[in-house]
């Protein structure tokens, strides 16, 4: 049995997490402004499949894909928005499944850090691949389940405030968000990616 932990299209990858992607994934690069979908399956291994059904029927690039012990995730994208959402139609018919068949993301863990500490600033920095965090901004960090629906999150995050994107871990057991800023801009990047996944579908 097959089980849709996420399907996530995102319209307009902003510049920040289009760049976080590039710098971390090991396929081919997304760029900004182009459309994006997220596929999270169990089990991991038919991640492979799913990914072979949507290039075959689209000009969509792979910008990664993580096979795990449980779940797998592929993210693909293209400047042709209709494109993604063809790919996402290929990989659905072959699940034999619809959108809301997924999964409902599920917020596990919401923090704000106000005026952070410079060590704890330090210690950030050494273990993230983004944008460094400064003494005395704000930290927000969101946790989901399922983990490939932290990006959108993050997407809407980043169109909503002047924030800057420090770490996100879009697969594995849990998606994790660190993002950074004035108080102002972390409470609307805040609210912002909470209302998206609040407003999305599933089972």
């Amino acid at each position: 049995m097959i089980t849709l932990r996420t399907f996530s299209f995102i319209d307009s990858l902003q510049p920040q997490l289009a760049a976080y992607l590039g710098k971390t994934a090991q396929g081919f690069l997304p760029l900004p402004e182009q459309a994006s979908l997220f596929v999270e399956v169990q089990p991991a291994i038919i991640i492979n499949r799913i990914t072979d059904r949507a290039l075959k029927a689209t000009t969509v690039a792979p910008g990664m894909q993580v096979v795990e012990r449980a779940f797998g995730v592929v993210e693909l994208h293209d400047f042709d928005k209709g494109e993604v959402e063809r790919a996402g139609a290929a990989i659905l018919d072959y699940l034999k499944l619809s959108e809301n068949d997924r999964m409902k993301p599920v917020i596990t863990s919401t923090q704000i850090i106000r005026s952070i500490e410079p060590f704890q600033a330090q210690i950030i920095n050494r273990n993230s691949w983004g944008m460094m965090i400064l003494p005395g901004q704000s930290l927000f960090i969101l946790e989901t389940e399922p983990a490939g629906y932290v990006a959108i999150a993050a997407n809407e995050a980043l169109k909503a405030a002047d924030v800057s994107l420090v770490e996100i871990h879009p697969h594995g057991a849990y998606g994790r968000l660190w993002l950074s800023g004035s108080e102002s801009e972390i409470d609307s990047a805040a609210e912002a990616a909470i209302k998206v996944l609040k407003s999305m579908s599933g089972v």
